[in-house]
């Protein structure tokens, strides 16, 4: 059980390793196969390939609070469901039981942008194959894989008014964020501080103005996203 319980010391991440590069490769490659393959996944019957991958999120997620716990390392300041990628796994888990084209909406802008990131550089401590390892990886592909499986199999292509509904609902949540953070001593969405070690968030000015700086980003990246992904 060592790959569940086992510390980052018996398998330790490196950044840029030969797993994390397969993971990124992984990644563009299930990308390029939903594209070349569309006329022939349009032609099966995916419900149950969709609810599949729901319960398997599900369970992924369930097992890795289970792992925090397990291993003492779970705390109310740091391993709540409150970041972004947390948020948009939720929205997929239920996206893939609804198809709600609203819920894609929000998880093809706040999870595309939010995911990308953590996959090219993950903020992860363990490597292959420690459960958390597959757990993060998994999970956050996932969430693109979702997002663009929708945009291409099921034509759910995003408008410019949903780049202004996505940064309207990360608004809404952010006062909320900020009180927890300020209820639990946590930070969440680094909106108490900055991260140790250097970030973009460097360049964004000192706290609390880069939470500011960060509007503009989210409105650069979502419209970017949306200029992909728009009806041609």
């Amino acid at each position: 059980m060592s790959w569940y319980t086992g510390n980052n010391s018996q398998t330790p991440f490196s950044m840029f390793s030969a797993e994390h590069l397969l993971m990124i490769i992984i990644f563009f490659l299930g990308i390029a196969v939903i594209y070349a393959l569309k006329s022939r996944i349009k032609n099966r019957r995916l419900r149950k390939y969709e609810i599949a991958i729901a319960v398997s999120l599900l369970l992924f997620e369930t097992a890795y609070h289970g792992w925090l716990i397990t291993t003492g390392q779970w705390g109310k300041n740091h391993a709540l469901p409150l970041e972004l990628c947390n948020i948009s796994l939720v929205f997929v888990i239920v996206l893939m039981l609804t198809r709600h084209r609203a819920i894609h909406s929000l998880v093809l802008f706040i999870g595309i942008a939010g995911a990308i990131q953590a996959i090219v550089t993950p903020v992860l401590s363990y490597g292959f194959p420690h459960f958390r390892f597959v757990h993060f990886f998994y999970t956050h592909i996932l969430i693109i894989w979702v997002s663009v499986y929708f945009v291409v199999i099921h034509n759910y292509r995003p408008r410019f008014l949903s780049v202004l509904i996505a940064l309207l609902f990360l608004n809404i949540l952010l006062p909320v964020i900020i009180w927890i953070n300020h209820s639990v001593n946590g930070n969440y969405w680094f909106l108490s501080e900055k991260p140790a070690g250097g970030s973009l968030l460097d360049y964004l000015g000192p706290h609390p103005w880069y939470i500011l700086s960060l509007q503009g980003v989210a409105f650069v990246l979502f419209t970017l996203i949306w200029l992909v992904f728009k009806k041609r």
